[in-house]
């Protein structure tokens, strides 16, 4: 049973409840006190996890959760009415891969459930614990990480913030399909590593890019299992609660659009937010913007369409774009609900990737081919699968 590993949030603690109307998130939340039934009735399941042993430079996030309940519960839920639930929090374990051990445990259950884990942390290590949930369920999986760094340093075995992804991207056996790094900053990454990167087919979108169309980050988003949102990477003027914030960053309402598309996705089944800092915020500011993020994760996922690739083939249109020298031939899907695109990938994968066949993209990757000229998307998917 999942109760073991949690703590139940007690309302009066974080804010006065007599200052809440009918219509707020912290009168609409359902809080689990005691034992945990019918779980999968819920669409979403919050989850605080108060643990900082893996942080870098960062002492004080593990007080992150309630900070961020207090601002989300004052919030005005949506007209749409969801089944969401607040678990509370998990218990730090004697060690660190105790509490990893937890969260992974507890996210694992949801996600077989289908219920959504929207975790609020803690480091940005607890990353590994999150996608060590997937890894349980034998299942191949895409991640996105939206950080300003690359957490890819190789301690021998010590796993903290600044390595996790050394130990999720190099680990036997494997179950990471594609991973893509969002928002990063190049004066702090290595060109080498993304260089190895791209020598993967891993996808590396710098901040400056993201920034010039941040509509083309949708697909990215979108075929995304798992997201992990480091605070860092918004500018420290928007979100200064992080000892690590940096001058360059993404907007307040950048990083709420790319939370939404995570929420409009039907593959993405997890969402964890981490390395916010109380101790280090002003005026709330940080914690204020994180509970806007959730709400705008929440609007998503209350406007899901229902179109995961080809459940029925009937609610899309295909296009087939011939090259004139016969060299390629494109097959794109548009969703006759949402208007959104997938390309197809050219090749019979093992049962084990079918579920990756399909490629999400953009209108714009469409117009491309039409011009015979290959999407670095579809180039990306041939290099993997070829």
């Amino acid at each position: 049973m999942i109760e073991e590993f949690l703590s139940p949030v007690n309302l009066p603690d974080i804010l006065d409840p007599d200052s809440l109307t009918p219509s707020h998130f912290g009168k609409c939340i359902e809080i689990a006190y005691d034992e945990i039934e019918n779980i999968d009735q819920y669409h979403i399941a919050i989850i605080g996890v108060c643990e900082e042993r893996g942080a870098i430079n960062n002492g004080g996030c593990a007080k992150a959760p309630d900070a961020v309940r207090k601002q989300l519960y004052r919030l005005h839920a949506l007209e749409k009415k969801l089944r969401i639930i607040d678990l509370g929090n998990i218990i730090p374990g004697a060690s660190l891969s105790d509490t990893y051990f937890a969260l992974s445990t507890v996210v694992n259950e949801l996600i077989q459930k289908r219920v959504v884990p929207l975790i609020i942390g803690g480091s940005h290590d607890l990353t590994f614990a999150q996608y060590h949930a997937y890894e349980k369920l034998d299942q191949v999986i895409n991640m996105v990480v939206v950080d300003e760094k690359v957490n890819l340093i190789d301690k021998k075995g010590k796993m903290d913030a600044s390595s996790f992804l050394f130990k999720i991207l190099t680990q036997q056996p494997n179950f990471v399909f594609n991973f893509s790094l969002l928002g990063y900053q190049s004066y702090f990454v290595d060109e080498k590593t993304i260089d190895t990167f791209q020598k993967l087919s891993f996808e590396c979108v710098r901040l400056g890019k993201v920034r010039q169309n941040i509509e083309e980050v949708e697909p990215m988003v979108r075929d995304a299992d798992m997201l992990s949102f480091d605070i860092s990477a918004i500018k420290q003027s928007e979100a200064p609660g992080n000892k690590n914030a940096s001058p360059n960053g993404f907007y307040s309402e950048e990083a709420c659009q790319i939370v939404r598309y995570a929420g409009l996705s039907d593959k993405l089944s997890s969402i964890g937010f981490y390395e916010y800092n109380p101790s280090s915020d002003r005026n709330d500011q940080t914690s204020i913007l994180i509970a806007q993020m959730i709400w705008y994760f929440i609007e998503g996922y209350a406007s899901r369409k229902g179109d995961a690739p080809l459940v029925n083939d009937r609610e899309y249109i295909k296009y087939t774009v011939n090259f004139r020298d016969n060299s390629h031939e494109l097959i794109f899907w548009k969703s006759k609900k949402s208007e959104r695109w997938w390309m197809q990938v050219p090749f019979d994968l093992e049962q084990k990737y079918e579920r990756h066949q399909l490629v999400p993209c953009s209108y714009a990757d469409y117009q491309l081919a039409l011009k015979e000229e290959l999407p670095e998307r579809w180039l990306r998917a041939f290099e993997k699968y070829a």
